[in-house]
């Protein structure tokens, strides 16, 4: 499950960023998952839970927001958003599409606190 290892790495970027702003707690993760990024939301959340129970995110709220698959038809020039797995052009039905936006996981918020 590779869920774990991109928390890991997630949860290890959060740590870097609470110690360079001499910070001692995370209170808030949010973070962007695209539907054609690959990770399954519902383990990412199962694993964040499990891995942000040791260290400094332990009473960390855990925000995800799902980002649609926004794509540009290379045949009608339309642009079409989607919330499934889908590169057919919702307009002519060309599967000739360039995806602009939906593939990224990127941690977007990070909220910390100093003692």
């Amino acid at each position: 499950m590779h869920e774990y290892s991109i928390v890991g790495a997630l949860i290890e970027q959060c740590e870097q960023h609470a110690r360079d702003n001499n910070a001692d707690k995370v209170t808030r993760v949010a973070i962007k998952v695209g539907i054609l990024s690959g990770v399954e939301p519902a383990l990412l959340e199962t694993a964040f839970q499990t891995f942000k129970l040791e260290g400094i995110c332990h009473h960390a709220e855990f925000e995800m927001n799902i980002q649609p698959l926004v794509l540009s038809c290379l045949e009608c020039g339309q642009e079409t958003i989607h919330n499934e797995r889908s590169i057919i052009c919702q307009h002519c039905g060309s599967n000739h599409t360039q995806v602009l936006d939906g593939e990224d996981l990127m941690l977007m918020q990070l909220e910390v606190e100093q003692s």
